[in-house]
């Protein structure tokens, strides 16, 4: 990777125009209870993705969300689909998320948007057991926010039938196309009813993403709130190593002043191990998520991180996408990333909610 590609300093802000909703929440027709509880969540102006799109959703159109995390889209497509719930109980919503992370993320908000109005969700993810899955499923949830592989697999065990479900959300498809789960998605696709409200969310939209959406939706409107490649507001520079210990320039910048909450991302779970049990040794407190985690380790690890019970959270890329994590003040690469495009969804973990944030890139 060429090493001028992460060095980068936050320019002094232009005044931007704010951007004018034309809508306020109260304005959409919904439930007052739904409303309580977008007002309860802390949202009171729609984002861009909010405005424009819940009123084609509330009216049953397919929509293509071509979005960043950070802008809103989870509540853009719960807000309607919750609504379409709300007026007919015999309506379900399937969601499908390309990480556990963020269908839990999902899941979360949806408890929150749904609270009082007696409509019922359940996660369905891999790394946790099966069995609490389909007793939850045998309850028949009006909401499931799920994985492509553990969905599969309770459908191939006969317990969850994709055929119930009028309307679908598939939320960052080119980050499951990224992950291999081209073969699931189609393999859901194919089950679906075929009169159904389907909700398509992505960053990009490359060939393949778009050979999915061919088959998947119908006449959608196209809504593109898409953020500038690199966050504005994050420093990006790089450490040369010349020849030090690697370990012991990443100890020296964890001590240093001002370096308060920190993401530090590795290439393998293995290298991320150990460096785990290094800093350990050296007096860091720290959390560690990676692939060879539980899943219930993993959400222990991402909860001690949000709520500052440890201020230093050790990661592969599966924590570079999708979450939403408060006042990161640094991202580390103490690896290099394997492409560009996973550098930028990085360093997007810090510089959030007008906060400036600062990336720092090891290099030899």
């Amino acid at each position: 990777m060429d090493p001028s590609l992460l060095v980068k300093k936050v320019q002094p802000s232009q005044p931007q125009i704010p951007y004018q909703a034309t809508h306020t929440f109260d304005e959409f027709p919904i439930c007052d209870g739904l409303k309580q509880n977008i007002r309860a969540r802390g949202y009171t102006i729609p984002t861009p993705i909010q405005d424009q799109a819940i009123g084609y959703l509330l009216a049953g159109r397919d929509v293509v969300g071509i979005a960043n995390t950070g802008t809103g889209k989870t509540a853009a497509f719960l807000i309607p689909l919750i609504q379409k719930i709300y007026l007919d109980r015999s309506k379900k919503a399937l969601i499908v998320a390309p990480t556990r992370e963020l269908a839990i993320q999902i899941l979360e908000e949806t408890r929150v948007f749904t609270r009082g109005l007696g409509i019922t969700s359940l996660l369905c993810i891999g790394g946790v057991g099966m069995y609490p899955q389909i007793a939850g499923l045998g309850r028949n949830p009006d909401i499931v926010v799920g994985t492509p592989g553990r969905l599969k697999d309770l459908n191939n065990q006969g317990k969850l039938h994709f055929s119930l479900y009028t309307s679908i959300v598939l939320d960052e498809v080119d980050r499951m196309l990224d992950m291999g789960f081209i073969q699931d998605i189609r393999f859901i696709i194919d089950k679906l009813p075929r009169v159904r409200q389907s909700l398509f969310f992505s960053a990009t939209i490359p060939p393949k993403v778009e050979s999915v959406m061919q088959v998947f939706l119908h006449d959608p409107v196209t809504i593109s709130v898409k953020l500038q490649e690199a966050p504005v507001n994050v420093d990006q520079d790089v450490i040369k190593l010349n020849g030090r210990v690697k370990i012991e320039v990443l100890h020296d910048l964890l001590i240093a002043e001002g370096v308060k909450k920190v993401l530090v991302f590795g290439r393998t779970k293995w290298g991320l191990e150990k460096l785990a049990k290094e800093l350990t040794l050296r007096g860091f407190t720290l959390a560690a998520l990676h692939g060879n985690k539980n899943q219930n380790q993993r959400q222990r690890a991402l909860d001690q991180f949000r709520k500052n019970r440890v201020s230093i959270l050790l990661a592969t890329d599966i924590a570079s996408r999708g979450l939403d994590i408060a006042d990161v003040t640094h991202v580390i690469n103490y690896d290099l990333p394997e492409t560009y495009n996973d550098y930028i969804h990085r360093i997007g973990r810090t510089g959030r909610a007008n906060n400036k944030g600062i990336a720092l890139t090891f290099v030899d």
